[in-house]
């Protein structure tokens, strides 16, 4: 049985640290805290947020992940490369960005690359990096229209020089942007995610910071990258393809998430999807705990 005292005494380091990319190990890249973790409304005032009929303004979640699955899958069904599923998955992405934008919702999570993909052979991963450096070099001009921030999430070490410098190039570009933050998962792995957040509170017991008695699970939550970007943790997740898993993606966040899964494959996700997720997830009782 896992017991959690809530009178535990508060930890000396309680709030993250900014997070800096040249520490001795390895951790995840994340950009900087950002403007989302105040909470409050973060819509451009010229143009006011729509919400769908059926639905109800309070109840829209303000940050929704995506398991992109189904690409491949979608362009064997059309006899095409898979190449052209990717493309087509990143233009279903661009929809759903921009129907988030307007609907209101400030977070919007894509699982793009897990750490597993890229161990898959060089031939098959070389042209997927590929676009997605292109892609997002070409909609950098319309992130800075609609007022959308970048953040990419996962270990960009393993990527070539060239996608870290568009990624950073576009990361510092639409910084300033707030009706909508687009967080891109790549090369990220939940477990190793727990995995550096615990390293990280040992160095900090190591010199003194934390008594090991004051670590509890706020102290974990705030090591991870959700936490360390200032984001809050999803209220639905979304996973394309028939797949009913999570497959190593927000392991620790997903606590109390609401999980929906569909058949549809990514290329194929749209407007009705999104509105039938949404119904779906209002009109499930929030609960946490039993």
């Amino acid at each position: 049985m896992l017991y959690i005292s809530l009178s535990s005494p508060t930890p000396r380091s309680y709030l993250p640290k900014p997070f800096s990319l040249s520490t001795n190990k390895l951790r995840f890249h994340v950009f900087s805290k950002n403007q989302f973790s105040g909470g409050g409304n973060y819509t451009s005032p010229e143009e006011p947020v729509v919400t769908p009929e059926g639905l109800r303004r309070e109840l829209m979640p303000k940050h929704v992940a995506v398991i992109m699955d189904g690409n491949r899958r979608w362009a064997r069904s059309q006899r095409l490369t898979p190449q052209a599923g990717y493309l087509a998955g990143a233009a279903a992405l661009k929809l759903v960005m921009d129907l988030c934008r307007k609907w209101g919702i400030q977070v919007l999570t894509v699982f793009a690359f897990s750490t597993d993909n890229l161990l898959r052979p060089k031939i098959e991963v070389d042209p997927l990096l590929g676009i997605f450096g292109s892609k997002i070099k070409d909609e950098i001009a319309y992130m800075e229209r609609e007022n959308i921030r970048l953040s990419i999430m996962g270990d960009v070490s393993k990527l070539p020089q060239s996608l870290r410098e568009v990624i950073t190039h576009a990361e510092n570009t639409t910084k300033n942007n707030s009706r909508l933050n687009l967080v891109i998962a790549i090369n990220y792995s939940g477990r190793y995610d727990i995995v550096q957040a615990c390293q990280s509170i040992c160095q900090k017991v190591k010199d003194g910071e934390v008594e090991s008695e004051e670590i509890n699970e706020f102290m974990i939550d705030n090591e991870l990258c959700m936490k360390l970007m200032g984001l809050p943790d999803p209220d639905l997740l979304i996973r394309t393809s028939g797949e009913v898993r999570v497959s190593n993606f927000f392991l620790w966040q997903l606590a109390y998430t609401e999980l929906y899964f569909t058949e549809t494959l990514w290329p194929d996700f749209g407007e009705d999807e999104l509105l039938r997720a949404l119904h779906v997830f209002q009109q499930r009782p929030r609960r946490y705990g039993v």
